[in-house]
């Protein structure tokens, strides 16, 4: 088990949902989107909250986290829905990622991610995407820090609109919003704070 295994086997640990069991607030958002039967990639999706709701609307799932204490509470959550999806657990630094797998993409909430690291899960998650795929991510902004209600405390790991537009400036940006909202997830995160959404679809 490595050091970062360890650290989120620990958080998750406890009793409860540690962000909660309805999906993230964005990607509920967004779900006019989806097509059912579409093939879907939750990326360290924890305790399965989202992959779980993706699975809910119809649509193929394969849920990806390093941590083996998050999955096994997700795949109670997914018996407790009556939904079936596939859980993997994989290091996003060495996980091979499939090329061209997924009609949908779904990041939200990965900042644990060093600068460089970050750089290689931002390539893959566009590598990952069938032309025409769409990827749906949310993250905090370097405005996030003030209001202690959830994320890294790292300003680097945190996103802003020009990071993602370069990151992403092969994609087709179909939504980029950069606005403070309150969020209920949890205890994870809770209470007002700084978001950026990205819809973008690969080209093809």
């Amino acid at each position: 088990m490595s050091a970062t295994e360890n650290l989120w086997d620990k958080r998750y640990a406890q009793a409860g949902y540690v962000f909660g069991v309805e999906p993230n607030a964005f990607l509920a958002s967004q779900s006019a989107r989806l097509v059912p039967g579409a093939r879907a990639l939750a990326v360290a999706d924890g305790e399965g909250r989202n992959g779980v709701w993706l699975a809910q609307q119809g649509l193929s799932v394969l849920s990806i986290d390093n941590s083996a204490v998050a999955l096994a509470k997700a795949r109670r959550l997914a018996d407790e829905r009556g939904v079936a999806l596939t859980f993997e657990q994989a290091d996003l630094e060495a996980w091979s990622w499939p090329e061209g797998a997924f009609d949908l993409v779904v990041a939200i909430f990965i900042q644990f991610a060093r600068p460089e690291l970050r750089d290689r899960i931002f390539a893959n998650l566009r590598r990952a995407l069938k032309p025409g795929g769409l990827l749906l991510l949310e993250g905090y902004r370097p405005e996030q820090i003030a209001y202690g209600t959830g994320g890294p405390r790292v300003a680097e790991n945190l996103y802003t609109e020009p990071m993602l537009r370069s990151a992403f400036a092969d994609l087709e940006i179909l939504e980029l919003r950069a606005y403070d909202a309150p969020i209920h997830e949890g205890e994870g995160h809770e209470g007002m704070s700084a978001l950026i959404d990205l819809v973008a679809r690969r080209p093809g």
